[in-house]
């Protein structure tokens, strides 16, 4: 009669046993997943935390690392006790009517679990201070690279301090000089916000910074590895946040200087595109656009002085070239959807003339 009766009591256990091993499975599985999508993502555009190529992004790397393992550390210790007590004090048929033993208080047990939290507390505190003083020092180094930032919906503008003085102003792509492997020149940033709150972050250079309206902050980086470093507007401000893309571009000394230089002069006059040209400047994108040398001194959307010197159009929506740009002057929201530009209802030839124009804007 016993054993009838034990039979639905393990028939439940069992299928208990299974569900919980199904639901463990499909949390690896989903975690497995989504561990593979962030990897290809990082892989993809090389926003890797754990590939730093900066000091303070070399930091953020250490500091997660520890903080990882210390919860890490934690969340075994509290995992395995759990499992340790489920298993060893779990109940039996033979004493299922008797009442364990109760515990009431246990003095060393609460005092453990009161100070250990608390030094870990501070302990993290201390490493988290230093980290964030290390990102935010500014650096001393001689030949430092100056760049003011200010964020806009849903843009870059760079304005680096030339030689003489001049500011120059470009959009969208931060170049910045590697040259001396054992002494990187640093590149200090100052970061400002035209409208909403943004937020700087390039992973493999440094942790993220926020742009506030009114108020400036510092961060800084600096690398001897050329490459093209990728980065996201890590603050949500407005309909287009996620295509408000980073590209900072770390170049040899002679191709920066050259760069900088280039980026100092007017823009080209080229005759076979005077029509395109006049164009340009008879419509209203005067009022928003700069482009040096010409009567076009708008300070809304970007500079366009060299704008086909850069890699992609309207923040990294999408790569810059004459079919896009096309599409772009036609209908901003087909790239940008929400985007601040004005559909002007061109005509397509008003269109072709204004591209073959842009074209020529190195």
């Amino acid at each position: 009669m016993m054993r009838g009766a034990q039979r639905p009591v393990a028939l439940r256990r069992a299928r208990r046993l299974r569900r919980v091993c199904a639901l463990a499975l499909a949390a690896i599985a989903a975690g497995a997943t989504l561990v593979s999508f962030c990897s290809r993502v990082a892989a993809d555009e090389n926003l890797s935390i754990f590939s730093p190529v900066s000091p303070p992004a070399n930091s953020v790397r250490d500091l997660f690392n520890l903080i990882l393992a210390i919860t890490g550390a934690i969340f075994l210790l509290v995992e395995g006790l759990i499992v340790y007590s489920a298993i060893r004090y779990r109940r039996k048929p033979a004493n299922a009517s008797t009442e364990p033993a109760q515990v009431y208080a246990s003095a060393p047990l609460e005092m453990a679990w009161t100070v250990a939290p608390l030094l870990i507390v501070f302990v993290l505190f201390l490493v988290v201070v230093r980290s964030v003083v290390e990102a935010r020092e500014d650096p001393t180094h001689a030949n430092r690279i100056e760049v003011t930032v200010i964020g806009h919906q849903w843009w870059w503008e760079y304005v680096y301090a030339g030689a003489d003085g001049k500011r120059i102003i470009t959009a969208n792509e931060l170049h910045v000089p590697c040259d001396d492997p054992g002494d990187p020149t640093p590149v200090a940033l100052t970061l400002e916000s035209a409208d909403v709150v943004h937020s700087f972050w390039v992973p493999r250079l440094a942790g993220k910074t926020d742009l506030i309206p009114g108020k400036t902050n510092r961060m800084w980086f600096a690398t001897d590895a050329p490459a093209t470093y990728y980065g996201q507007c890590a603050e949500f401000c407005g309909t287009q946040h996620a295509n408000m893309k980073l590209l900072v571009i770390s170049e040899p000394r002679a191709d920066f200087n050259e760069w900088l230089a280039n980026e100092g002069r007017n823009a080209i006059e080229d005759p076979t595109v005077a029509a395109g040209r006049e164009r340009f400047l008879a419509l209203a994108c005067v009022n928003c656009h700069m482009i040096r040398g010409t009567s076009s001194r708008g300070a809304v959307g970007p500079d366009l002085t060299h704008l086909m010197a850069r890699k992609t159009l309207a923040a990294g929506a999408a790569p810059l070239d004459r079919d896009k740009l096309l599409a772009w002057i036609e209908d901003p929201d087909s790239i940008k959807p929400g985007s601040l530009m004005p559909n002007m209802h061109l005509s397509k030839s008003d269109c072709e003339l204004l591209v073959n124009y842009l074209e020529t804007l190195k």
